[in-house]
């Protein structure tokens, strides 16, 4: 999210978490002041390699309650900024996914983050706007809850469901680009009838 007046629009659907990305080589680059939105919105904020000082300044200036990791951050890398944290800031690691994806990768990290994000590998850290193979996901092996990234519309979301229903730990969907008019501008109408047709879990 980028536009004050598209954040409280999209907010009063009352999304889970709402997302602003702090790097700056992206087209969503977030620099300004998020308005006030209701309580259970949980503010992430969306990090590539950044120091660790960088990530609690943000934390603590725009209260946020999440942090989406989505560069190369190691293990002791996660564990050292969940030593920093409060520990009711939920971190959140992103593993870009290809149709060969080595699932044992994820296992050092198990103890130094409370969610995986499994986005499509592509040119850019996020925003791609394409799906991978969620075959793929029949391999996970963990019990950690994950987020769904990648290239998810609105004509995704029967597919989406479909996995929601499975056995796999599908804690969230996170929607992107496809639901755009331009970076960081989403369209409401959109947003709306995703979280409408989404399937609780």
């Amino acid at each position: 999210m980028k536009y004050p007046d598209n954040i409280i629009e999209v907010g009063s659907f009352l999304p889970d978490y709402m997302g602003f990305i702090f790097w700056e080589k992206s087209a969503r680059y977030f620099d300004g002041i998020i308005p006030n939105l209701p309580k259970s919105i949980k503010k992430t904020g969306v990090f590539v390699n950044e120091t660790i000082e960088i990530i609690i300044e943000k934390v603590q200036k725009h209260d946020l309650q999440a942090v989406q990791l989505h560069g190369k951050e190691s293990v002791e890398f996660c564990l050292n900024l969940k030593s920093q944290l409060a520990a009711d800031i939920e971190i959140i690691k992103v593993f870009s996914v290809a149709d060969d994806f080595d699932f044992s990768v994820l296992t050092p990290f198990e103890n130094a983050c409370d969610y995986f994000l499994f986005d499509t590998k592509g040119k850019l850290p996020g925003g791609n706007g394409t799906t991978f193979d969620w075959k793929v996901l029949e391999n996970y092996p963990s019990t950690k809850p994950f987020f769904l990234s990648g290239g998810i519309g609105i004509d995704e979301i029967d597919a989406v469901n479909e996995i929601i229903k499975t056995n796999l730990p599908v804690y969230a969907i996170d929607v992107n680009s496809k639901f755009e008019i331009e970076p960081g501008l989403k369209n409401v109408q959109l947003c709306k009838d995703a979280l409408q047709r989404i399937v609780a879990n």
